[in-house]
């Protein structure tokens, strides 16, 4: 573990269907955990934004951002991020999103298929720490 980097992906065997995910990453206990409440589509007025999972997967992803950013912290510093969806199906073209904006080592991930607000197709949860 390196004193400039809290995150560390841990050597394992992983099957051949894995998406972009760590399955194990290792965290620092000198660092700061910033936890963001699940983020949605939506504009600063409450409006949903994008009709397609690819749509609202870059809105939410933004919003994560945006909200990462109040605490200091970026993409980089994740370590932990949960989705829920209302149509798993959709998993695959949430992917290409998620592959082109989050960095690697990927963190953990989670994917939940559930009923969400109107109009929501994504909400995303994130973990981060910091050293």
């Amino acid at each position: 573990m390196t004193a400039s980097r809290p995150i560390q992906p841990v050597a394992s065997e992983q099957h051949v269907t894995a998406g972009p995910y760590s399955p194990v990453l290792r965290i620092s206990r000198d660092a700061d955990i910033i936890v963001i409440s699940g983020q949605a589509p939506l504009d600063l007025q409450g409006q949903v934004i994008g009709d397609t999972i690819e749509e609202q997967a870059r809105v939410t992803l933004e919003n994560c951002r945006k909200q990462l950013a109040a605490a200091g912290a970026s993409f980089s510093d994740v370590f932990k991020v949960n989705v829920y969806m209302t149509d798993l199906a959709d998993w695959p073209r949430f992917n290409n999103v998620y592959r082109e904006i989050m960095p690697q080592p990927f963190p953990t991930r989670t994917a939940i298929g559930c009923a969400l607000l109107d109009g929501f197709q994504v909400e995303i949860e994130m973990w981060a720490v910091l050293a």
